[in-house]
């Protein structure tokens, strides 16, 4: 993971506004691309990610019943490693299972927020289900977050 060559120099992920939140979406030619652009597309909202170094690594699972659970899971996981440890995700390489997916084992790589290099942004509190799109035959996903 660190010092692997990016799939793609492209980005894939942004934010758009909503009425009273913030919301991410992401295109992707699988889903496995789709998961990564969001928890990137996350993580922007929180920080600068030029700024964010891949130098330590974390793995993450989830798992529900259905796609769009899936997807507030994973991504909630990544709020989780933020909130608990400070983490900040720099590099995303995930595996979904089934299909569509139920499932998914993550590495990350990242490091730590050090308030010296890393600028604090939004603070998203919860990723929620209201307006979420996973659509892998178009490749595009969106999801709304409480800030």
């Amino acid at each position: 993971m660190p010092g692997d060559a990016p799939r793609s120099r492209r980005r894939r992920w942004g934010s758009f506004p909503t009425t009273a939140d913030v919301g991410v979406w992401a295109t992707g030619a699988t889903a496995a691309e789709l998961f990564e652009a969001l928890a990137l597309g996350l993580v922007a909202l929180r920080t600068d990610l030029r700024k964010v170094r891949p130098t330590e690594e974390r793995a993450v699972s989830a798992s529900a019943e259905d796609t769009p659970s899936l997807v507030v899971a994973f991504l909630g996981e990544i709020l989780l490693l933020e909130e608990t440890e400070g983490f900040l995700v720099r590099e995303v390489s995930a595996r979904p299972v089934g299909d569509p997916p139920t499932a998914i084992v993550a590495r990350l790589a990242g490091e730590r927020f050090d308030p010296r290099r890393h600028t604090a942004r939004a603070d998203v509190k919860a990723v929620t289900f209201h307006g979420l799109v996973f659509d892998t035959h178009r490749g595009r996903a969106r999801v709304i977050v409480d800030i």
